[in-house]
């Protein structure tokens, strides 16, 4: 009787992203996988569900965050702005300190969850030069780079596009195109931001369409990766398209779910 083949290990990959201070579930989203794949912000500044958690609140109260929420879920980005330089005023001198303090915190609960191996990149409200301080040997950030996971090749792209809100890692589309153009092409793209597409970026609940990427959309149409991953929008009218050879994919607000997505072959 001829042997039976070995039969060949299967590769499960768990994607999250918009972790925002959920490292209860982060703890465990490695789970059964070989590997867990991040696509950013970790940091919990302000919850728009529960205005009680974050570093907004826990600086000035739930009364302003319901506030400021409030004025900017009507788009009034000005007033938004001028009414948190009032708060901030309060802080002084002290304010990057300040909130410095606050990530560093969120940050060293955050990597300490990551499971090994873990493959991270930057989310547009995360703080890029605090990164490689806390990853551990079990992280690998990337950021416009490349990654063989199971015989597939991973690109990532960080970061998000700038926007009134102003979030600590907002760059321009030239640099974020550069980014983009040096993953080149790849198995599977992973970016924080989805592709500017509007049925993949206009938030639900937030009633406004956000900020994508029209290079990414260009670079998945010439280079036809199998999956286009991302995050960013936390309610979409869309979580799931194809776009010629290419499945994209929002792959959930990763702090409301505590659950990641999957993807084997």
């Amino acid at each position: 009787m001829a042997p039976t083949p070995a039969r060949r290990h299967r590769t499960r990959v768990h994607v999250v992203s918009d972790v925002h201070g959920n490292a209860r579930d982060l703890a465990r989203a490695g789970e059964g996988a070989d590997a867990l794949i991040c696509l950013g912000d970790l940091v919990l500044f302000l919850d728009y569900a529960d205005h009680s958690r974050g570093i907004f609140p826990d600086l000035f109260g739930v009364e302003n965050a319901d506030r400021i929420v409030a004025l900017r879920t009507a788009r009034r980005f000005q007033e938004a702005r001028e009414f948190g330089a009032r708060l901030w005023a309060g802080v002084g001198e002290d304010r990057a300190s300040v909130i410095e303090e606050a990530v560093r915190k969120q940050y060293a609960e955050m990597f300490a969850a990551f499971p090994s191996p873990t493959y991270a990149t930057y989310g547009n409200v995360d703080m890029p030069p605090l990164w490689r301080e806390y990853a551990g040997p079990g992280t690998t950030v990337l950021d416009g780079e490349r990654v063989e996971i199971g015989g597939r090749v991973f690109g990532f792209v960080g970061g998000g596009l700038r926007t009134p809100m102003r979030t600590p890692y907002e760059i321009s589309d030239e640099e974020y195109a550069a980014k983009i153009e040096a993953v080149g092409e790849v198995d599977v793209l992973c970016t924080h931001i989805p592709p500017e597409v509007p049925e993949l970026v206009y938030d639900t609940v937030a009633r406004r369409f956000e900020r994508g990427s029209r290079a990414l959309l260009d670079a998945i149409r010439r280079t036809r990766p199998r999956y286009s991953l991302f995050g960013h929008i936390h309610q979409p009218l869309v979580k799931r398209m194809r776009i010629g050879a290419t499945e994209c994919v929002n792959v959930g607000h990763f702090a409301s779910t505590g659950t990641p997505w999957a993807l084997e072959w």
